[in-house]
């Protein structure tokens, strides 16, 4: 059965208490950190400030990245060309429309209150040609880093942003089943990938988050992938990147399939990822390192992919970032209660090809715990 996406097709805020909840996050970090005034031009920051839909899909959104959060009033100034998608609180004349002009852009930031008194402005981004353009607003102010405010302030999410997330796996799984379904002897990668778009498509979500869904995986080395356009053997192993955004928040998971199930090449492989996921759960303990994930490969014997071990899901991708070429990146990160991880486990054989999986699992103070309904580990083995 297809889940009910109605609100989703709606070009609509985001829920008020979620909006609510989400600012009072971001206004508790701008206390601590001493920042006046947070200029948010990265769609998922100013998404997460002002909870406005995003534009660019066919003309008919009007928000663009852009918001502005002045700390002492809460109010927030937004870069639309309309009102439809903007939340009641945020008041007519604090939008202004997407302009490309300095001396326009100048105007509207100088409206911002407090923009004359302000001694500290933090910004997620900037061009170096718009620094004076700032450093004009804002005469009275040092310039700071925001997005790794923004950063610490969304790695860990709220109940109500788990619940998003959760809705966005449930459709994402729903599509995959339809890709699934599709899998035969013949089919290829591209018309798999087809299949899921439209199942997706159909549940009202037009945004992948990945083109390709769907590749037969390669036999001769490590990660490697057929041709999306290879037709698919009985023994191939079929890996699938099942991933959207719905309302906003991510929702990815990964499987790997093989025509008239797994083939008896593969029965050992399989059992050395049940291994390796077992150890990767179990590593999933907050307050721990996120080093532990990339020890779980090791204590396994498999090689870490290319592609990260675990990401942070959300508004887009989120911290932790933890990736096998990066281990002293790893090694600064500690895992969390509230973080919800894209969680991959991968194993490789020569002459045989991989096993693919990726699970999205929230990290709570009693273990970690899978988002999705049908987990790989628990998938008939074939």
């Amino acid at each position: 059965m297809a889940p009910d996406t109605a609100a989703i097709t709606d070009v609509i805020p985001d829920d008020a208490t979620l909006r609510a909840a989400r600012r009072e996050r971001v206004l508790a970090a701008m206390e601590d950190a001493g920042v006046d005034i947070l200029i948010t031009g990265r769609e998922p920051n100013a998404r997460y400030v002002a909870g406005v839909p995003r534009l660019w899909i066919n003309g008919s959104r009007p928000f663009g990245p852009g918001c502005v959060i002045e700390r002492a009033t809460g109010s927030i100034h937004l870069v639309s060309t309309w009102d439809e998608g903007v939340p009641d609180d945020i008041p007519h004349e604090n939008l202004h429309g997407i302009t490309f002009n300095r001396a326009n852009t100048l105007a509207w930031l100088t409206q911002v209150e407090g923009a004359a008194t302000a001694k500290t402005v933090a910004t997620d981004g900037l061009m170096p040609s718009t620094i004076s353009l700032i450093h004009t607003a804002f005469p009275a102010a040092e310039l700071v880093d925001g997005e790794a405010l923004m950063s610490g302030v969304r790695r860990r999410k709220l109940p109500e942003e788990i619940r998003a997330i959760r809705t966005s796996v449930r459709i994402a799984e729903h599509s995959l089943t339809a890709a699934e379904a599709a899998l035969g002897a013949g089919m290829t990668g591209r018309r798999l990938t087809a299949a899921f778009m439209e199942a997706m498509a159909e549940a009202g979500v037009t945004t992948p988050t990945t083109q390709d869904v769907a590749w037969i995986t390669g036999r001769d080395r490590h990660w490697a992938q057929a041709s999306r356009d290879t037709p698919i053997a009985v023994g191939d192993l079929v890996a699938f990147d099942a991933g959207l955004m719905a309302d906003g928040y991510v929702g990815e998971l990964g499987r790997t399939m093989s025509v008239g199930g797994l083939p008896p090449a593969a029965r050992k492989l399989r059992q050395r990822w049940d291994e390796l996921w077992d150890r990767l759960i179990e590593a999933c303990q907050a307050g721990s390192a996120a080093t532990g994930l990339l020890d779980a490969y090791d204590a396994s014997g498999a090689l870490a992919p290319p592609v990260p071990v675990a990401r942070g899901l959300g508004l887009g991708n989120d911290l932790p970032f933890v990736t096998g070429a990066l281990r002293r990146t790893a090694a600064d990160q500690t895992l969390e209660g509230g973080m919800v991880l894209a969680l991959t486990a991968y194993v490789w054989e020569e002459g045989v090809g991989a096993l693919y999986g990726q699970e999205p699992v929230v990290i709570t103070d009693n273990g970690p715990e899978l988002l999705s309904t049908t987990p790989f580990r628990d998938q008939k083995r074939g």
